[in-house]
């Protein structure tokens, strides 16, 4: 184990000590100490307030040493604090039949939620309350007793059992995910070799039919005789590659739409270089989203289309509709669908604690060294998000168990990471996240200012009601500013999980009601839930917009004006970060 540890700790040091990786750990703790000390400051300036929050500590801590005595001499008590109902890291069962481990395990939730009421009930203002929260969130999920293996009990019978020979494995793999991360920790959550872009995930069959040093667009081919004579275009997040939306035939919206009779193209961003860092979003809307548009207009041979946009790629989707209302030109769209996209940010949840004035400025200085903001920075963001469903639960699994992670399609997925121009994201951050100019009306885009009231055409839009990306309360808001709030659908799950979900698994549910208008609580009320996904109710919206079809031979990807260039999913898609 110490030489396998060894080798870890030279991964992690070998590139700082060569100068390829500035640590940046004190500043970030830095950031977290002034945040959480202006919440100890609103508690310890006033002694009434400060005998308050002891007392409250202290008093649960007596209330457990004296259930921990009488569950020692024999008598069953109620436990003093339980972990929420959803809360897998103590599954174990020695954490409750186990006097020790169940002290241990209350004494741990007694301090967490101490801690969070603290912050909660601190009188300070909304922007440092919400980022004193995140860290202590942060925090009391790494120093849970779970994590450590002399304080949980599955850990310590695993030890035992095998001399050790866990944690060697354990030590194995640590030193394996530094070196993969260049130096950082990179947690591998799945088992990258069973999956293979092209191969297994993205398997779709296609053509590229169009490129360009932003992206390549993929037409797929029809799988019916007849297809809807009006095409799909999807606009998917540039922050995370596109085969989310193509992951094994199982599980792809993109194969279900075609099965379905739609032609469907959909745009694979690049994963840019340094030599892109100037390309901002006025350059991701023309020569993506509107030459998207363009182009397969024209291999579809039709002058309408149905656009999709995805998180980001609908928030980019609605500027562009904005930007060419302003600009009063016609695409000829037919209907917009998004999907968990946000285009009002006042409620766009914990990753506002990333973003102010001072760490904005921050990564910029550190894009303008590189050019780009590297995947890595971007997936760890998200992965702190669920910290203890997407950090914790694998540092124990890999480097304490020494067990390999099981294969999970979008665990792969979701660590296959792509950069991001300096220009383009610094943007998108001041411009939304930061000033919130897009649902003010005041965002200007190539010239012109974004109205998003000026969209007036047929709209679907999807949010996710667990979603920690773009929560669903975000969406709803954000749906008001359109001049047509069009159908919402609320479906169950999360960002990723709630978006992809076929039909045939029969898995969460949906909910649909009036249009998005007040508050999302009022609306759920009244909404009825439908089980299962919520892909059948968009294709019925779809068809219901234009049902005439054409034969399927007039959609054939490489046959029309644009050639084939290679099979989908394309090159760009394969080019790793």
């Amino acid at each position: 184990m110490v030489e396998e540890g060894g080798r870890a700790m030279a991964a992690y040091l070998r590139p700082r000590e060569d100068g390829r990786i500035k640590d940046e750990v004190a500043e970030d703790l830095a950031e977290v100490a002034k945040t959480i000390g202006n919440v100890a400051e609103y508690w310890l300036s006033d002694p009434q307030r400060t005998v308050e929050a002891q007392s409250r500590l202290i008093g649960g801590y007596l209330d457990l040493w004296t259930s921990a005595l009488k569950n020692l001499g024999g008598e069953k008590t109620a436990p003093v604090v339980e972990p929420a109902t959803r809360d897998a890291r103590f599954a174990d069962p020695e954490w409750k039949s186990n006097p020790f481990f169940d002290a241990i395990k209350q004494a741990y939730l007694l301090t967490a939620n101490w801690a969070t009421d603290m912050v909660e009930e601190a009188q300070i203002d909304a922007r440092t309350k919400h980022k004193a929260d995140f860290y202590v969130r942060q925090i009391a999920g790494a120093v849970s007793p779970s994590n450590f293996v002399l304080t949980n009990p599955e850990l310590l019978r695993t030890t035992l059992s095998s001399n050790g020979e866990n944690l060697v494995r354990g030590m194995k793999m640590l030193a394996e995910d530094i070196e993969a991360g260049g130096g950082d920790l990179k947690i591998r959550q799945t088992d990258d070799s069973k999956f293979h872009v092209g191969e297994n995930l993205a398997v779709t069959p296609g053509k590229v039919i169009f490129q360009n040093e932003l992206m390549q667009l993929i037409q797929y081919a029809p799988q019916t005789e007849n297809v809807l004579a009006t095409p799909v275009v999807i606009i998917p997040p540039w922050i995370n590659k596109f085969y989310v939306l193509d992951l094994t035939p199982e599980k792809s919206f993109v194969r279900w739409a075609v099965a379905n009779g739609l032609t469907v193209f959909i745009v694979s961003w690049v994963n840019p270089g340094p030599e892109l860092a100037g390309k901002g979003f006025e350059d991701y809307m023309k020569d993506g989203v509107l030459k998207a548009f363009e182009v397969a207009k024209k291999a579809a041979g039709t002058k309408d289309f149905h656009a999709v946009g995805y998180c980001v790629g609908g928030t980019m989707l609605a500027m562009t509709l904005a930007w060419l209302a302003a600009t009063g030109k016609k695409p000829g769209l037919a209907s917009a669908t998004f999907l968990t996209t946000q285009v009002d940010f006042t409620f766009a949840g914990d990753l506002k604690v990333f973003i102010d004035e001072e760490q904005i400025a921050s990564l910029e200085r550190k894009m303008l060294e590189t050019g780009v903001m590297e995947g890595r920075t971007m997936a760890n963001a998200f992965n702190m998000l669920r910290a203890n469903d997407l950090i914790w639960p694998y540092v124990v699994n890999n480097y304490l168990k020494g067990q390999a992670p099981f294969p999970f399609d979008i665990l792969y997925w979701n660590s296959d990471s792509t950069r991001l121009p300096a220009a383009n994201h610094s943007f998108y951050l001041r411009n939304c996240y930061l000033d919130n100019k897009l649902a003010q009306g005041s965002l200007l885009l190539a010239g012109k200012r974004l109205d998003l009231e000026a969209i007036d055409l047929p709209m679907y839009s999807v949010a996710t009601r667990e979603d920690h990306i773009a929560p669903a309360a975000s969406v709803f808001l954000g749906l008001q500013k359109f001049g047509n709030p069009g159908r919402f659908v609320l479906a169950g799950s999360g960002h990723i999980a709630g978006v992809i979900n076929p039909p045939a698994r029969g898995k969460y549910q949906y909910w649909t009601g009036g249009p998005a208008a007040g508050a999302l609580d009022d609306w759920i009320e009244k909404a009825e839930m439908h089980p299962g996904s919520w892909w059948p109710d968009w294709l019925g919206w779809i068809e219901a917009q234009d049902g005439k079809r054409v034969p399927a031979s007039k959609r054939l990807p490489g046959e029309g004006p644009y050639a084939a260039i290679e099979d989908a999913p394309g090159s760009y898609v394969k080019v790793r970060s």
